[in-house]
């Protein structure tokens, strides 16, 4: 098992859960696979996905109705603004990092608390506070996530941290969202940007380009959903900026 890799548990007995039962009378194999690759991508970015239904049915190779069937029909996920989680992915991530209250920030950081996650039909979400208010105080996403997120471990650590804590909460959020892309673009991670190179140089901005290594055909030029995505990301950002 890789160095940098986590365990989670399954539960030997999931599929008596009667949840998944209706996922799987629905979807049959299939579903229950997706769900947990899907669970899979939850532990890998701090219990927060964007419903970004195309981008996953892309990754996951299947197909935008039924993703967002397995996310939406069974009760299986929870849902804030314009992410999803799972209750039980975070209960675990909150065991595993009970010891570390920095860990514990990042597996939570784009959640106010455990207790604050509904469902979609249980109301609004709580608007997002404006990066000026927000400017100054409290770390939201802890840098060992973006580190472990990474996984390209090279530099002095200490100046990496400050440059990350000397970053806005919206750049943070625009990092970690890129990075997983920026991954598929470019798997082998020894060619992959140093950190300190990628934060200097503010990366997440860049466009991807394909690895030569990328297998043909697992790249496709972005959907006008994702375009339309890429500049409300690039727009929060220059607002930071003006803050």
């Amino acid at each position: 098992m890789p160095k940098d890799t986590f365990y989670f548990s399954h539960d030997y007995n999931a599929r008596n859960d009667e949840k998944i039962k209706r996922l799987i009378r629905k979807h049959g194999m299939q579903g229950y696979g997706l769900f947990w690759a899907i669970v899979e991508d939850l532990y890998n970015n701090a219990n927060a996905l964007r419903t970004d239904y195309d981008g996953i049915a892309y990754d996951l190779r299947s197909d935008y109705d039924t993703v967002a069937s397995v996310i939406n029909d069974f009760d299986l996920f929870v849902f804030k603004g314009d992410f999803f989680g799972s209750k039980s992915v975070q209960e675990r991530l909150d065991q595993r990092n009970i010891k570390s209250e920095s860990a514990r920030k990042s597996a939570s950081y784009r959640w106010d608390n455990a207790n604050a996650l509904r469902t979609q039909s249980e109301g609004n979400a709580k608007k997002e506070r404006k990066g000026k208010e927000i400017k100054g105080k409290e770390i939201n996403i802890a840098f060992d996530f973006f580190w472990d997120l990474y996984e390209k471990k090279t530099g002095e650590k200490s100046k990496l941290v400050k440059k990350w804590d000397a970053l806005s909460d919206e750049e943070r959020i625009l990092i970690m969202d890129h990075i997983p892309k920026y991954k598929i673009a470019q798997p082998d991670k020894k060619f992959r940007k140093d950190p300190q190179t990628y934060l200097n140089n503010k990366s997440w901005l860049d466009e991807l380009i394909p690895s030569k290594k990328v297998e043909s055909g697992s790249m496709r030029p972005k959907t006008p959903y994702e375009l339309e995505l890429d500049r409300q990301r690039k727009e929060a950002y220059e607002k930071s900026q003006l803050s």
